[in-house]
């Protein structure tokens, strides 16, 4: 109790206690602003219907992404001169945008949307509907950890959704996205492009890819992790991918901790 709270000795002392599992039977999945959302009703509508139909069988969390409307209000709100603490605020307002508008679409099979501090409820809403959705972007907002190089927010939706699943100790986190999974380079400029179906975080960061498809701190979090140790990512245009994944079938690309 004397002790300072970053003091070694402590830290390794509170290292050993086991964690509880908050919710260990439940996925998580981040359904991609720009990847999904943003292509609108041919993209949007089969994707519900493929967690509409999951959610008979499994207790879901599915968190949103900020998409191109994101990266305007990003853009706009760094001219103007404004910190990484406001644009992760304006960040926040637009993954919500899409919660709201994924929400009134899943609202008839009884999915509620649910922000940050409605998480204190949402064991409730998943005994009774099986399923919530929630904004993916971390409540930082003015406290956002500063970038290294530049003003935008490091931890946007994916780091988000991920923090959800580690700190709820859920059985799985899926980020559904318009591609197959991870490649060598962005396959819609580079066709050539080679698929990676699995790969540790270490060799992730040893081939320092131009371009990778989740959020680079996600990586430090998924190192750090004790529960989620791995994370997979499959193509939301195939939407029956989605209930596989959730499944533990390797449908796209997994990368693990180790």
């Amino acid at each position: 109790m004397n002790r300072r709270l970053d003091d070694p000795e402590l830290a390794a002392a509170t290292a050993d206690l086991p964690d509880t599992r908050v919710l260990p039977d439940v996925t998580v999945l981040k359904v991609g602003g720009q990847s999904l959302m943003d292509r609108g009703r041919a993209a949007v509508f089969p994707v519900v219907d493929a967690l509409v139909d999951l959610k008979r069988t499994h207790r879901l969390l599915i968190g949103t992404g900020g998409g191109t409307r994101a990266r305007h209000v990003y853009s706009l709100a760094a001219e103007l001169g404004m910190p990484a603490g406001v644009l992760s605020a304006v960040g926040s307002a637009v993954a919500g945008q899409n919660a709201e508008m994924l929400g009134y679409l899943m609202a008839r099979h009884g999915v509620p949307v649910v922000g940050p501090s409605g998480f204190g409820v949402i064991a409730l809403h998943l005994a009774e509907t099986g399923a919530a959705i929630f904004p993916g972007m971390p409540p930082y907002d003015l406290w956002q950890r500063l970038p290294e190089e530049g003003v935008i927010p490091p931890y946007r939706t994916d780091a988000g959704c991920y923090l959800v699943a580690e700190t709820y100790g859920c059985a799985r986190m899926i980020f559904v996205k318009d591609e197959d999974g991870l490649y060598t380079a962005n396959p819609k400029t580079h066709p050539d492009a080679t698929f990676i179906p699995r790969v540790t975080v270490d060799e992730l960061e040893a081939l320092d890819l131009p371009d990778v498809i989740v959020e680079r701190p996600l990586l430090d979090l998924l190192r750090a992790a004790r529960h989620v140790r791995e994370v997979q990512v499959v193509n939301g245009l195939a939407p029956e991918l989605i209930r596989r994944a959730a499944e533990g079938e390797h449908v796209g690309t997994i990368i693990t901790a180790d």
